[in-house]
């Protein structure tokens, strides 16, 4: 048997264990690479010339910022417009236009550039952009072309780490926009070299059962780019309460790229981790900005919260335009009428509107010196709506949603808007929102919410619950603040129903409709038997007594 000496036992053993750490650190790291990607999401403020945007994106792509990035998505509509519209290739052709098309002779400028970018700093880029395309190369579609012949589309496109085209998405549903649709929608995804397939969708898209839903329910995406230039909307729809609601009711990752005009409404811009929430979102107030938000993102499911918020101050219409629902179609009551009718700081109060009926739990404590409502306070309206959303600039969609929401004044006119420097009359000790959603073939339902910095409520901050009751044809819907919670600046909480065209959505027709869409019939039928049963039985009872 062989001994070691105290003598090399010390720094022998202390070396064997730098080594061991080493590699133990080294292996930590690998398994860190593989089960991680690192993602850039960029908000872009656009200028006229594309020029001006070429040079700002290819300035983020060599940023030091974004050097750990494997993938870097740009925002909608930011680069150029309809008179610098590109062709774009096909990506079954796998073409590189930095190594194919160094003088711009088949595709724009930008894309030869930012092919060239894309290569030089090996990273996956994804771009929108005008695209054209001469409507011969599509025979199939035989609706009207332009006088140019070419069709224009709103156009994802992504580039790999060698600069080639490899992904190519044409949006389905436009918003008010000059462009054309393809004549089969589209349902795009594409694959990474870190292994990570993700789904394209754009802006107005996140709206709709296609393409995004659709990716996850038919093929299993969990990761999605989203350029968009989106026009926020108080009180369900601002930026960032979308993106944050869509992928945590979808349980996806989203990353989030937006334009930065907030002088007409448009900002934000994030990374969305589904149960998990966000990683980083920003919304901007004032001027806007260029500046990419990285962060590292799990391909897998994984517990816990990483919640970073770029948080902004109460936000006034002075610095950012704010849309507005068409609040008058909801059936509504008044905070304050409540407040006058209970003797205390809670009520239970229920709002219905169709077929849908909200039932509100609230507790809620007095803020300041003001016990009375006062042209310094804002306060809130409980809500319920069962109908189609009022969209001017496009297709529109099916909604039941739940809700309470802030209002600047006493009318139904002062709600949906920014509060600016009012406080609130009250906070929320407790608010619970629960409801019975019938189930529909295409149909998503989402927890809402908005606090006064345009940013919403973490899911750590709530609680999310759904059951299926026994008729299998119904949900029973409970979402309620935390019980540690107490909130001040709340602008929106709401159960946001998506039933996009509300096709097959259960009791919305005649029981043979139910049937037909494969709905099971109340009770089983069991109801409609005893009830014939018992006519049955009257109907003997009445015979024999009259032929007695």
């Amino acid at each position: 048997m062989t001994y070691l000496s105290s003598k090399w036992f010390g720094p022998q053993l202390s070396r064997m264990v730098l080594i061991l750490t080493g590699i133990a650190l080294t292996q930590q790291a690998s398994i860190d690479r593989g089960n991680f990607y690192t993602a850039g999401v960029v908000e872009f403020r656009r200028e006229n010339e594309w020029r001006n945007n070429l040079d700002g994106y290819v300035e983020i792509i060599n940023s030091q910022n974004a050097s750990a990035t494997d993938i870097i998505v740009f925002p909608e509509a930011t680069l150029n417009g309809i008179d610098s519209a590109s062709l774009v290739p096909q990506p079954e052709q796998q073409i590189n236009p930095c190594l194919m098309d160094p003088q711009f002779q088949m595709y724009a400028e930008f894309l030869v550039q930012l092919s060239c970018a894309a290569r030089n700093a090996s990273k996956y880029v994804v771009i929108n952009l005008s695209e054209r395309q001469l409507c011969s190369d599509t025979p199939e579609d035989t609706r009207p072309c332009a006088p140019s012949g070419y069709n224009i589309f709103n156009t994802n496109v992504v580039l790999d780490r060698h600069g080639t085209v490899v992904s190519r998405y044409r949006k389905v549903n436009l918003w008010g926009e000059p462009r054309n649709t393809t004549w089969t929608p589209e349902s795009v995804s594409f694959e990474t070299d870190f292994n990570v397939t993700f789904g394209h969708i754009i802006c107005f898209d996140i709206m709709f059962f296609k393409p995004g839903h659709e990716l996850i329910a038919q093929q299993g995406i969990r990761h999605f780019v989203f350029p968009s230039m989106w026009f926020s909307q108080l009180p369900f729809l601002t930026a960032v309460q979308v993106q944050s609601s869509w992928a945590y009711a979808n349980n996806v990752t989203l990353l989030a790229a937006g334009s930065s005009r907030p002088e007409v409404g448009s900002s934000g811009t994030g990374v969305y981790r589904g149960g998990d929430g966000t990683t980083v979102s920003t919304m901007q107030a004032g001027e806007g900005q260029r500046h990419i938000y990285v962060a590292q993102v799990p391909k897998y499911e994984e517990n816990g919260n990483k919640s970073v918020g770029k948080q902004l101050r109460s936000v006034g219409s002075q610095e950012f335009k704010m849309k507005r629902d068409n609040l008058e179609l909801y059936e509504t009551i008044a905070l304050d009428t409540l407040m006058e009718r209970v003797n205390g700081t809670s009520a239970k109060q229920e709002v219905c509107h169709g077929r849908i009926c909200c039932h509100f739990e609230l507790e809620w404590r007095l803020m300041g010196q003001e016990s009375t409502a006062s042209s310094y306070n804002y306060n809130y309206r409980l809500a319920a709506y069962d109908g189609w959303r009022d969209e001017e600039s496009g297709d529109t969609n099916y909604v039941r949603n739940c809700a309470v929401f802030a209002c600047i004044g006493p009318d139904l006119a002062d709600c949906g808007q920014l509060v600016g420097d009012l406080q609130p009359r009250v906070a929320f000790d407790r608010l619970i929102i629960e409801a019975i959603y019938p189930k529909s073939r295409e149909f998503l339902l989402m927890p809402n919410s908005v606090l006064d910095n345009l940013l919403p409520l973490e899911p750590g901050q709530f609680e999310w619950l759904l059951e299926e009751l026994e008729n299998e044809n119904e949900l029973q819907l409970r979402f309620a603040l935390t019980k540690s919670l107490d909130t001040e600046n709340l602008l929106t909480f709401a159960i946001y129903g998506n039933y996009y065209d509300d096709e097959c959505t259960f009791g919305a027709g005649t029981p043979e409709k139910d049937l037909e869409c494969g709905f099971k019939p109340k009770d089983d039928g069991a109801a409609s038997l005893r009830f014939s049963n018992f006519i049955l039985l009257t109907l003997s009872l009445t015979l024999a007594i009259l032929f007695e």
